[in-house]
């Protein structure tokens, strides 16, 4: 198994981390939304131009696992994971948890005290393990769908201050 590296979103990645996108839906949220409700989302990568504007708006990690695109993760204004996919091949590889652990300390380093996320259910489970708290349950309209999530917030503290081992 390759060791983890991360990188900077380049403009060059927008085409293969929208496939990952997609993919990542297509086959990792099947027991949580239906194949409207995964079409409809998954949709957000099709205007290849406003989906490489969105990761390009915020600071975007890259997790390569060798040479293989392995997952990414974005984070708004500082205070917000915005996105946070992985390849359906890497899940439970230490993907997921080493972007997470990026974006937590890039926040904390850039002076946030609390990270929010608006958490898919199936990624719910993973967030919480992290010490995120569920604050609300939202409704999003995507096309003629609905979509739930759960707004999630996580105080940053000193022992916040690194990846965890």
């Amino acid at each position: 198994m390759s060791a983890i590296a991360l990188r900077p979103y380049l403009p060059a990645d927008a085409p293969a981390l929208a496939d990952l996108f997609r993919a990542a839906i297509a086959e990792l949220t099947g027991e949580d939304y239906d194949s409207e409700q995964q079409e409809a989302w998954a949709a957000k990568a099709d205007d290849a131009e406003a989906f490489a504007a969105r990761l390009a708006a915020s600071l975007t990690l890259v997790a390569l696992r060798g040479k293989a695109v392995a997952g990414f993760v974005s984070l708004k204004d500082n205070a917000h994971i915005e996105m946070l996919y992985v390849a359906p091949d890497a899940v439970g590889t230490g993907v997921a948890k080493a972007l997470c652990d990026a974006a937590e300390t890039l926040a904390k380093a850039r002076g946030t005290r609390k990270l929010t996320v608006d958490a898919s259910d199936t990624a719910l489970g993973f967030f919480q393990k992290r010490g995120y708290v569920p604050q609300r349950r939202n409704m999003v309209p995507l096309a003629d769908t609905w979509l739930a999530n759960t707004a999630m917030e996580k105080t940053l503290g000193e022992d916040d201050a690194g990846p965890r081992h």
